[in-house]
């Protein structure tokens, strides 16, 4: 399996309670490495370009206006398929479905307030890294 990075996102419902520190440690403990990070707070606007995907869906205002409603982490993660381990360590979105011990089923309050965040593919991951960091800020 290839090396690869993946972008992650600590939402507001977390760090409004202080989970950063407990969610990178599920990410390390699965052998992710965390190359890039900062804590920012986006604007609606900002959230609306980041999550233009899903601008023809319903819920595509309310998660522009909670992804602006407080900080977020953004960070880069890397390592052996950090995409699909990724994914596997935040757990399904909805927290009710999610297994046992990944972030969603640990601390995501509901499905629109789930915690965090993660690249679905290795094009979405470039262009979300992209968004976020320059190439000077990926270091590890």
């Amino acid at each position: 399996m290839a090396v690869e990075r993946t972008l992650s996102i600590i939402k507001p419902d977390a760090t409004k309670r202080n989970l950063t520190g407990k969610i990178n440690a599920k990410f390390e403990d699965a052998g992710l490495r965390i190359v890039a990070q900062k804590r920012i707070q986006l604007t609606p606007a900002q959230a609306g370009v980041f999550y233009e995907v899903h601008k023809e869906r319903p819920f595509y205002g309310e998660l522009c206006d909670f992804m602006a409603s407080g900080p977020v982490v953004v960070q880069v993660l890397q390592g052996e398929g950090a995409i699909a381990k990724n994914r596997e360590v935040m757990g399904a979105t909805n927290p009710a479905d999610a297994a046992p011990g990944t972030v969603r089923a640990d601390f995501a309050e509901s499905v629109g307030e789930n915690s965090v965040h993660g690249s679905d593919a290795a094009e979405t991951a470039a262009k979300e890294i992209a968004y976020f960091f320059s190439g000077l800020e990926l270091v590890g």
